[in-house]
């Protein structure tokens, strides 16, 4: 596909999509969602991505939705958000929780609404020192969407969720790492290098197993502790006769560097 506003490139296993509209802080249009769901779609179909980083170019990660870009359906005088949500944002985040291989996004700056959500659906979140996440819905009248309301109280608990969204505070990247919304806060001259090692790490990892433990910890939100156990249980008897396992097993008995096939 020929992409107008992301960057999409696989080099040695691992996708890299980056949002490119930096003039505008990578705030999100119909077109430039429509090509990041195009790429999620092919990182997912292709054996050969074993892990994907999502970033941002420039100063920013994602400024969220581009208002301009929005237009009221015909006959009428306003904008049906329900569609846009419906039609681009639900089945965006649905696409990263689902993809089969790990995720890092990589927040190169200000994560705000929509864009701050989208990051949270990723596996693991890694920001810039100079980053913040922002919630501002309140400030427009609207809740906050892309799976906010799910991922704010699961990450921070509803003390803090409720007054991340009602209050539309900004929280720099070393808050949000210390209050676990995200993974790690790293300084900008290590930032490249940290989110390049830890996806290096993933995809050279036995993918097959990170894809069953992204299901099992998402599920856990909504099971009981039996359900869970049983889930487990059903996993670990698919994962022992894997060929990541044997793989596994073998190179630690024979102290060598595992080589896994994500099979």
């Amino acid at each position: 596909m020929n992409y107008q506003h992301i960057l999409y490139t696989v080099e040695d296993g691992l996708a890299r999509l980056t949002l490119n509209r930096p003039d505008k802080l990578n705030s999100l249009t119909a077109a430039m969602l429509l090509e990041v769901h195009a790429a999620l779609d092919a990182a997912a179909a292709d054996e050969a991505v074993r892990a994907l980083v999502l970033t941002g170019t420039g100063r920013g990660f994602c400024a969220g939705q581009d208002l301009s870009d929005l237009k009221a359906p015909p006959g009428s005088d306003t904008v049906d958000f329900g569609q846009v949500v419906g039609d681009y944002y639900s089945p965006l985040v649905r696409r990263l929780r689902a993809m089969p291989k790990p995720v890092v996004c990589a927040v190169n700056g200000v994560a705000a609404g929509a864009g701050a959500n989208i990051a949270l659906a990723c596996d693991i979140v890694i920001a810039v020192q100079t980053a913040n996440f922002i919630q501002p819905f309140c400030k427009l009248g609207l809740v906050p969407d892309a799976g906010g309301t799910w991922f704010l109280p699961q990450l921070v608990g509803r003390a803090r969720a409720m007054g991340l969204a009602l209050l539309g505070d900004t929280v720099s990247a070393q808050q949000a790492a210390d209050w676990g919304l995200i993974w790690k806060c790293v300084d900008t001259a290590n930032f490249e290098a940290e989110v390049t090692t830890t996806a290096r790490k993933l995809a050279n990892g036995p993918t097959l197993g990170l894809a069953r433990t992204k299901q099992a910890i998402d599920a856990a939100a909504t099971s009981t502790l039996d359900e869970q156990l049983d889930r487990e249980r059903d996993l670990q008897r698919e994962l022992g006769n894997s060929q990541d396992y044997a793989e596994g097993v073998s190179a630690f008995l024979n102290k060598r560097v595992a080589r896994f096939s994500g099979r």
